[in-house]
């Protein structure tokens, strides 16, 4: 099925898209085993601080000991795991409900209080000496599972502060961090953008950057500038405070640079990282800069607007795409590469485990959240029908799928540091796009999904890694005091001009379009995990194409793996070291192809 058979022209009813069903959690937030699982919960807890605290930091236990310890501290976090999974998912698409709000915030801080019971068992475990742990490992087969968890634990311990400042910190967190990002949330949801006289959520105003006509891209670049600079105060406090608070954490815990504490989690060197962003960067120019100087040739205009970078080519086809068609691409793309993976993601639209509409008061953007593995993934998407968000499904669902298999795993287990977690993601998208440039049968269809493709990578590579080097540049210079709203947009702007080149106009209207962002505020550096996750996938994806064999299996077992492995270990089968530099260039030359691809058919 190609593009230009979509039969539906105009803006597809929200009533007709699916909205996820959460009673798989509770049936509502009246139900009475949501104060029954809290409970629990306590009794719990403090049973488990009863029976182990102290017993790991002297001798006498064993392995056995160990294990069986870890399996209660997993029962515990999966209780508070469901509760929090189910406040979030009905906050995220009511953020301006207040008795929403209100739910969301009980259920933050009775868990908070619960799991400070429980803040002593990773900090004693990572007292432990090393050969005391390898001869548990040896005399325990059951402990051996849980390797992988201890060793992300003791990748911290040199980081962690006394028990008492540890649980201050902790239950501080709903005052502190958690306060911040939920005002961040708030007045991102509440602001008002008014285009055309129509006021608009966040999210249906970006999506117009994407639309044809340039005099529509501009209103709404124009209402995007206005609400965010009405609300520069607020997002400038927020970003100040947090920046503020991460230092202070950091000094404490003596992390020698912004970004190390997102490494460490992340279970990636220092190393790797500033090898992508240097490989990038200095890649600028053959991607980025030139792709753009081509767009504004096929726009016909000398320079590009900030707001022009995702407009459409004047021949695209800009029938909109209706979410059963939308569905049948991704399913069928899945399907084609493996049908056992197509199975797990049909899954999501029949039961629905998808929240798809674009409404006031939902969180703008995409995601797909894990749950808990008793539970399953939810995916949150605000789609319009166009093609870019037929390709945030099958991003979205690659997540998700991912999740599910990895849900064999156990809680521990199953979460992949963000150097993995965005393979299926990525992957899911690249086999939608190569099914569909398959099918496109003329030269102006194939530079308009050519061209869209490269859209979609410069936001992912290119774009995250500016990302990247201003949240840096923020973070560095917060440390010499405060910043104002326009430090942060001097940044920023410089920040984009670096990684746009010269044939995009950094119009001063974008100047508070830094306050969107919302990455920055949830997980401060996660943005480098979409560039890192892009170049591995375009260097998997060259191995796949080339006929590794046994490439789909090995490729599962991948996304089964969860965390019970590191990357290293996991592109091991593929032939790929992410520690070699060539790596990164590999993936990089894949975009490059592409570019070249549409210089020749252009």
């Amino acid at each position: 099925m190609s593009i230009s058979s979509a039969q539906n022209a105009t803006k597809q009813p929200e009533d007709t898209l699916p909205r996820w069903n959460l009673t798989d959690f509770y049936t509502s937030q009246t139900d009475p085993k949501i104060n029954g699982d809290l409970d629990q919960a306590t009794r719990m807890s403090k049973d488990f601080a009863a029976m182990y605290a102290g017993k790991f930091t002297a001798s006498g236990w064993t392995g056995d000991d160990l294990f069986q310890a870890i399996v209660a501290y997993e029962k515990i976090d999966e209780v508070l795991g469901k509760l929090i999974s189910y406040g979030y998912l009905l906050f995220a698409t009511n953020v301006n409900n207040p008795p929403v709000l209100q739910f969301f915030q009980m259920i933050q801080e009775r868990s908070t209080t619960i799991s400070s019971h429980l803040i002593f068992f990773t900090l004693e475990l990572n007292q432990v000496e090393d050969e005391i742990l390898i001869k548990a490992y040896e005399r325990s087969h059951n402990l051996e599972k849980y390797k992988p968890w201890i060793d992300a634990i003791r990748l911290f311990r040199h980081h962690q502060l006394s028990p008492e400042l540890e649980k201050l910190l902790h239950e501080k967190s709903v005052t502190g961090r958690s306060a911040w990002v939920r005002l961040f949330e708030e007045t991102l949801a509440g602001i008002k953008f008014t285009v055309d006289g129509q006021e608009m959520a966040l999210a249906e105003v970006l999506n117009r950057f994407g639309h044809k006509d340039a005099k529509v891209r501009k209103e709404a670049a124009l209402a995007l500038s206005d609400g965010l600079t009405r609300h520069t105060a607020i997002l400038t406090l927020v970003t100040n405070t947090l920046a503020k608070d991460k230092e202070i954490e950091d000094t404490w815990r003596l992390y020698p640079h912004p970004v190390a504490s997102r490494n460490l989690s992340n279970q990636v060197e220092d190393e790797v990282v500033d090898a992508l962003a240097t490989a990038v960067k200095e890649s600028y120019g053959r991607l980025s800069h030139r792709y753009y100087k081509l767009k504004a040739k096929w726009l016909g205009l000398d320079k590009l607007e900030y707001w022009d970078r995702n407009a459409p080519l004047p021949d695209a086809d800009d029938t909109l795409i209706s979410w059963p068609e939308a569905q049948d691409i991704v399913l069928n793309a899945y399907n084609d590469f493996n049908p056992e993976l197509a199975k797990i993601g049909k899954k999501f639209f029949d039961l629905p485990w998808i929240d798809a509409p674009s409404q006031p008061g939902k969180e703008s953007g995409a995601f797909s959240h894990p749950t808990v593995p008793s539970i399953h993934p939810y995916i949150l998407l605000n789609y319009h029908g166009k093609l870019r968000d037929v390709m945030t499904l099958a991003h979205e669902l690659g997540h998700g799928i991912h999740q599910v298999l990895a849900a064999d795993q156990g809680l521990f287990l199953s979460g992949t540091p963000l150097t993995i977690a965005e393979t299926a993601s990525v992957f899911g998208e690249m086999l939608t796009f190569k099914a569909l440039l398959a099918k496109t049968t003329s030269t102006a269809q194939k530079r308009s999904l050519l061209g869209s493709k490269v859209d979609d990578m410069m936001n992912t590579v290119v774009r995250q890694i500016a990302f990247f080097e201003f949240e840096r540049n923020v973070h560095t210079r917060r440390r010499n005091g405060e910043l104002t709203a326009e430090d942060i947009a001097d940044i920023w702007i410089k920040t984009q001009q670096e990684a746009l080149g010269e044939s995009v106009n950094i119009d001063p209207i974008v100047r508070p379009y830094w306050g969107y962002i919302s990455h920055f505020i949830h997980a401060p550096f996660y943005v480098y995990a979409y560039a890192f996750g892009d170049c591995l996938v375009n260097s998997l994806y060259s191995v796949y194409e080339s006929g590794h064999p046994n490439f789909e299996s090995l490729y599962i077992d991948l996304l089964k793996a969860g965390g019970s492995k590191r990357y290293p270990e996991l592109l091991k089968p593929f032939g790929l070291d992410a520690k070699n530099p060539a790596f990164w260039q590999q993936g990089l030359n894949v975009i490059a192809g592409f570019i070249d691809e549409l210089e020749r058919i252009s």
